[in-house]
């Protein structure tokens, strides 16, 4: 996942830090994430791309989204524009009330670091630290001490299956365990929302689909209040979601969560079933 960060900081809307960056911890509420007629080109050459083309999406959470199509098709620009990587030409993308498509530089790796958790296909692990301390690094950048956060590290670990790992470095660890210690960190901060891009793209069959049984049990734990949205190639895994929405020359093509498609997908030991 390569990330673009493009400077928008004049003109922002004001948005009080407090308020809204930080999840509302007094009360659970069901997570609304829409996405407003969002165009976003980018220059290549003379040329210029147009890699979303007025989308529109209103996603909810309790759920587990997977966005396909082919290389090209605008999904890794819809992922970092949900993760306030990256800002529309126009349009607007509004997280839970909040317009985050106009963030200045600041108020936007503020988002990303409480609002937001990050999976990625080769897990970004730093090689030298243990697998506890991978998963505190957010909590670290953060501000907080080392010593101070370890034992939530260790309880995450312990809740993707890692409890007897928490001293391995990622060189002594497998494939599906490092995707594991991605997951706990990218949970280290509780997020409202996991932005998976290609998490099952570097494994096995059987490992990724303990992985999407994983990431399935993370967006339907604590009611409505959490999602996650995963970027594949893999029409599989994309079977093992509740929703599917299909990228087409930087358009939805399909969306099996649109009103009026008469289903929903639900992921459930890897396997996708149909409600009618």
């Amino acid at each position: 996942m390569r990330v673009r960060i493009r400077n928008r900081g004049q003109g922002v809307t004001p948005l009080h830090t407090d308020l809204r960056l930080h999840r509302d911890q007094s009360r659970p509420r069901e997570l609304t994430i829409e996405l407003r007629e969002v165009v976003r080109e980018y220059r290549i050459g003379r040329q210029r791309v147009r890699a979303l083309d007025r989308i529109n999406l209103r996603l909810t959470g309790g759920q587990f989204v997977s966005i396909v199509g082919p290389s090209g098709a605008g999904k890794s620009t819809l992922l970092h524009l949900l993760g306030a990587l990256d800002s529309p030409d126009s349009g607007s993308v509004i997280f839970d009330g909040t317009e985050i498509g106009r963030l200045g530089d600041e108020q936007a790796s503020a988002f990303r670091r409480h609002r937001v958790g990050f999976v990625f296909q080769f897990f970004n692990l730093l090689p030298t630290l243990s697998a506890w301390e991978n998963v505190a690094v957010p909590k670290l950048l953060d501000g907080s001490r080392l010593d101070g956060v370890k034992r939530d590290a260790i309880g995450l670990l312990e809740r993707v299956g890692l409890g007897n790992r928490v001293e391995h470095r990622p060189a002594e660890l497998s494939g599906g365990q490092l995707q594991r210690v991605a997951i706990a960190r990218a949970l280290m901060m509780d997020p409202s929302l996991i932005l998976a891009d290609e998490p099952t793209g570097n494994l096995d069959s059987a490992t990724g689909a303990a992985i999407l049984r994983l990431l399935s049990e993370v967006a339907h734990e604590g009611g409505r209040s959490r999602m996650v949205v995963m970027v594949t190639h893999d029409r599989d895994a994309a079977a093992a979601t509740d929703r599917v929405i299909s990228l087409q020359d930087g358009r939805v093509g399909s969306d099996s969560g649109s009103p009026g498609d008469g289903h929903r997908g639900s992921a459930r030991n890897g396997r996708a079933t149909v409600r009618r």
